[in-house]
């Protein structure tokens, strides 16, 4: 059964649970609040995360799930898909961009946001090889795969997944980020969306100053008052 289309959708594709609290999570809030409906699509399990060698590593993918199920629930996302793919290791296959595709073609969202596959200089930590991956799967599949219906045939052939054009598209952790949006209002909520992620959290003190000092710096890029709290994407036309 395809989604109700009287709906707006929006689909979020990062490599690992906590990419999107720290980028977007108050865009998502926003977002939610506004009646759209927003799915995340996270392509590993973080296994190569944490910072506390007292975990048994066999027990990292279980761990960081729950941790970004949660974080979605402080946002109102529910639907939370895994791809499953090892962290670390993450390279632009043709096996990565049928499986976004299929979420796409599944979820038909409206709008994407994603993570920038250049890598940003002026925050060099934003540019987890990962991310980077991640980045130029989703926007493969955004364009051409998902929309084409020779491409990836099994999709439509075996799971009836008919071809689905994405409207716009959204880059976290862009260079060229000319979009600012205001997230003041649920700066908190970012703020809880982050801290579910315990088993990444070795500072937890310091969470709330270092989020402060960034999004500060992203509203005064984009010309916010002093004062105000942004978040900052490139947005594509992807029609």
């Amino acid at each position: 059964m395809l989604p109700d289309a009287e709906v707006e959708r929006a689909l979020v594709v990062t490599a690992h649970p906590d990419d999107v609290d720290f980028g977007a999570a108050g865009t998502i809030a926003g977002w939610v609040e506004a009646g759209i409906a927003v799915t995340y699509c996270v392509i590993t399990d973080g296994d190569a995360g944490g910072f506390d060698p007292a975990v048994d590593r066999a027990d990292i993918p279980a761990i960081r799930r729950a941790e970004q199920e949660a974080a979605a629930a402080v946002v109102g996302v529910k639907d939370v898909r895994f791809l499953g793919y090892p962290d670390g290791r993450l390279v632009v296959s043709i096996e990565l961009r049928r499986d976004i595709s299929r979420v796409i073609r599944d979820v038909r969202p409206q709008r994407i946001l994603c993570q920038s596959p250049e890598r940003n200089y002026q925050r060099i930590y934003a540019s987890h090889p990962d991310h980077l991956a991640a980045g130029e799967a989703a926007l493969c599949a955004v364009y051409p795969d998902a929309r084409n219906a020779f491409a990836h045939t099994s999709l439509l052939a075996d799971e009836g997944l008919e071809p689905w054009a994405v409207q716009e598209t959204w880059l976290m952790s862009s260079a060229g980020a000319g979009h600012h949006v205001d997230v003041t209002d649920v700066f908190d909520r970012k703020l809880e969306a982050i801290a579910s992620h315990v088993s990444q959290m070795p500072d937890p003190d310091g969470l709330a100053e270092r989020m402060r000092g960034w999004l500060s710096a992203n509203a005064a890029a984009g010309g916010l008052a002093q004062g105000r709290l942004a978040e900052a994407f490139l947005v594509v036309d992807t029609a």
